[in-house]
């Protein structure tokens, strides 16, 4: 099977993707980092009544055309607790920031222009209708449509959604991500390793990227090289229900590499294999059933990428989020000289300054993919397509920053 390019791999995962997953509903409190299933609507009004903008007085401006001009002070508003009476000619109420304002007044001096006295108060500055006063409605009106379905849940939503009148949510349940690492040469941290073992680091990965895209990760733990523990690793993902299986490692077609064998055995429709991109070129893709799936390479560095690339959008797509496909760079500039690029889509490891307000990516010089201090150490990573000629330091590039996603 023929490499294709990053974006074919992309739009293929995309559309393989049955649909959002369905919805439930959970409290505000537990409503973070979630993904809205339905539009949001306003319950209440927003402010619910005029409201005072400044500490100081409630007034009428007319009274205010000679200053300074002394005014009686009839009584006080403050916030839950409003003057319950009518503001008239030569009157004030002394009114403090998200109070209502009385009737009859229509515009507020703030105390600085004033010289506080009870029961009369000199005001020393003319003002116009309306001056520090917040229109009921101001922010936003019952039943008006403010938040979309597929918008995922962080403080500012939060705190819209709240004001809104919303004690629950309708969101998107958490698609399950059942994560299998592969391979006899794998141990967990903590356990005796070996002298021919390494610690397994991508379950740890792909988890965080996977929750922090929306996702329920579940552990299936470490499968030896064999089509029986394989087997009963994929046949665990389909009891949990998966929505979508990743495997780390044994994709490829190497003596040792029986991953695809064991699920083309178990049904597997194979979407593709091997991408164009560096690192990351034995990725697969597929359904299992149900099940969507994505097979990562084994390189620690190569994982992390494809997830970033791959499993992040996949996700979303599942929680209904328009934007799931949206291109993930951003505008920088290369902190060094680079070569020209061969016929993959490289990902190089980069550090990221910025300079006079610009981001400047330095490539780390070296890049491979079984380096995870080097990433460790990155925050970016510089994009460079297939065929791309030289490039002197200062020339523009394109980057994604690793901050977003791990």
């Amino acid at each position: 099977m023929a490499l294709i390019s990053v974006d074919e791999a992309l739009g293929r995962v995309l559309a393989s993707v049955p649909g959002p997953v369905e919805g439930e509903i959970v409290p505000i409190g537990d409503a973070v980092g979630r993904t809205l299933a339905t539009d949001l609507a306003a319950l209440r009004t927003q402010p619910p009544f005029a409201a005072s903008a400044m500490d100081g007085y409630a007034v009428q401006a007319a009274d205010l055309a000679i200053v300074p001009a002394s005014l009686t002070v009839i009584g006080r508003s403050v916030a839950g607790r409003g003057h319950p009476g009518p503001v008239g000619p030569g009157e004030a109420v002394r009114i403090f920031t998200g109070a209502p304002i009385p009737d009859g007044a229509d515009a507020i001096v703030i105390q600085e222009d004033t010289d506080l006295g009870d029961p009369e108060v000199e005001i020393r500055e003319h003002v116009s209708p309306g001056r520090f006063i917040r229109p009921a409605g101001l922010d936003f009106r019952e039943g008006q449509l403010l938040l979309r379905a597929g918008e995922r849940l962080d403080a500012r939503r939060l705190a819209l959604a709240a004001a809104m009148g919303h004690a629950e949510l309708p969101v998107r349940r958490k698609p399950r991500v059942a994560i299998l690492a592969t391979g006899d040469e794998l141990v967990r941290p903590g356990e005796p390793a070996g002298p021919d073992q390494i610690v397994a680091s991508n379950p740890y990965a792909l988890r965080a990227i996977v929750e922090r895209a929306g996702g329920e990760a579940l552990d299936l733990g470490i499968a030896r090289d064999t089509l029986d523990d394989l087997r009963r690793a994929i046949d665990t993902a389909r009891e949990a229900r998966a929505d979508l299986l990743i495997t780390l490692g044994g994709a490829s077609v190497g003596e040792h590499d029986l991953v695809q064998a064991a699920l083309t055995e178990g049904g597997m429709e194979l979407g593709f294999w091997r991408v164009a991109l560096r690192p990351g070129k034995p990725l697969m893709h597929g359904r299992l059933g149900s099940t969507m799936l994505l097979g990562l390479p084994g390189n620690p560095v190569s994982s992390i990428v494809c997830g970033i690339l791959f499993v992040v959008p996949a996700i979303r797509a599942l929680l209904g989020d328009p934007h799931a496909g949206e291109d993930p760079t951003e505008a920088g500039l290369l902190g060094r000289d680079l070569p020209a690029n061969d016929t993959r889509q490289d990902y190089m490891r980069a550090r990221l300054e910025r300079e006079e307000g610009e981001l400047v990516a330095t490539a780390e010089r070296r890049q491979d993919s079984s380096m995870l201090a080097t990433l460790a150490a990155s925050e970016a990573l510089i994009v460079r397509a297939p065929h791309a000629p030289e490039a002197a330091a200062g020339e523009r590039c394109r980057i994604i920053r690793l901050d977003r996603f791990c």
